[in-house]
């Protein structure tokens, strides 16, 4: 599908999740709504809620509804059927707000740049309960519904567990300081782990049956902050612990953990920052939307990309180095770099980590190794002489 020009920085963007539809927020304030197929894309709506910035989308269950907040700190609720505002909940932070999430048919949470998180009775006026505990920007959230329990990352470098059931004003969980902009989240092996991205570029993993404290993993390796992360659709293979993550270098990759292995580039922005990424039809769907800094909207097909994962999983073993966790000097500030000799060409590294986090931090500590000739296995597109990666999506087709 060719890229849709939107015209402005896109912000944010939302998948209608029963119908093949599109929503944008962009820094002009528009939202531009946009029918998509095999063959093209056309305009289907454009309103202007607010002249400040629309950072932040959501839709509801039936995708009927369509919540829009952003620097003009109200929550605007727009009917997707006819295309205009139907309500507009003015001053609803003291703060631009950064992410709004659909929780449940009757609650929604917003959280802004001071780190207030709130939520919301769409049927109210007025806000359920706010909370206080972070003093950064809200960077993300995450709903685990079996627990109900919401989970949000700041820049203030911690991750908190809310649950909406309760009275309280504070989260029954915060974690201890990452010392790092926490800024992207999804949990992966069925809400099991959660995955956290960072500014620094590192993924940290939360066990959730460890605690919230603090990570039990990290995952070095992309050359710049993620700022966005998604799941694959549940029909592949390798679903349950691949991921798709946005970097602000331009690649959006697919990243598989346990053992950890980069499979490859699935789009280029060039040089533009990725700020979302999306999968439509409920994260179930064909295409994955991603939005950066260059005012288009790309979409990519996932079929194409993943096509040996549709009978089942090829990997070919002559073509992979592996590295063993053991490897990794535990030693190293945030687990920071893998040193290992430079994969031959059109290789990729792989980290090969125990299921068991018990056992990869007991073989971190057995062994250290040191080499000058560090190859970064995600940084995909960088210096030449850095370069493992071929972000041809053909690449794909050799695994």
């Amino acid at each position: 599908m060719p890229d849709i020009p939107v015209g402005s920085q896109i912000f944010d963007l939302a998948f209608h999740p029963t119908h093949s539809t599109v929503y944008t927020g962009l820094l002009n304030g528009k939202v531009k709504a946009f029918r998509y197929d095999e063959q093209g894309h056309e305009e289907s709506f454009v309103l202007r809620p607010s002249k400040r910035s629309c950072r932040c989308l959501d839709t509801s269950e039936d995708g009927s509804r369509l919540w829009a907040t952003g620097k003009a700190k109200a929550i605007f609720t727009i009917d997707t059927t006819t295309g205009t505002v139907s309500e507009t909940r003015k001053n609803a932070h003291d703060s631009p707000v950064n992410r709004i999430k659909h929780l449940m048919p009757h609650m929604l949470s917003t959280g802004d740049d001071d780190g207030v998180i709130k939520l919301w009775d769409p049927r109210k006026s007025d806000p359920i309960r706010s909370y206080t505990h972070h003093y950064d920007f809200i960077s993300d959230f995450l709903w685990l519904d079996d627990k109900k329990h919401l989970i949000t990352t700041s820049g203030d470098g911690t991750l908190s567990v809310i649950d909406v059931r309760g009275k309280k004003p504070e989260p029954v969980a915060q974690s201890e300081d990452q010392e790092d902009e926490l800024l992207s989240i999804v949990a992966i092996r069925s809400g099991s782990k959660v995955v956290v991205g960072t500014q620094t570029g590192i993924l940290s993993v939360f066990n959730r049956s460890h605690g919230w404290a603090d990570c039990v993993d990290r995952v070095p390796g992309h050359p710049q902050s993620i700022d966005a992360l998604c799941t694959l659709p549940s029909s592949y293979p390798s679903s349950h612990s691949t991921i798709l993550t946005g970097s602000s270098d331009g690649l959006l990759r697919a990243v598989q953990l346990f053992p950890t292995k980069l499979l490859g580039v699935v789009a280029d922005h060039g040089s533009f920052p990725i700020e979302r990424i999306a999968v439509d039809l409920g994260g179930e769907g064909r295409w994955v939307g991603s939005a950066g800094h260059d005012d288009t909207l790309k979409m990519t097909d996932l079929r194409a990309v993943f096509e040996d994962e549709e009978g089942e999983e090829v990997e070919d073993s002559e073509n992979v180095q592996i590295i063993q966790a053991s490897d990794i000097d535990p030693q190293e500030p945030d687990g920071a770099d893998v040193e290992t000799q430079a994969p031959p060409e059109g290789t990729a590294s792989v980290i090969e980590a125990s299921d068991s986090d018990d056992d990869v931090r007991d073989s971190l500590k057995e062994k250290k190794r040191k080499s000058k000739s560090s190859k970064n296995a995600l940084a995909g597109r960088s210096k030449k002489a850095r370069n493992q990666i071929d972000a041809d999506p053909s690449f794909f087709k050799g695994l």
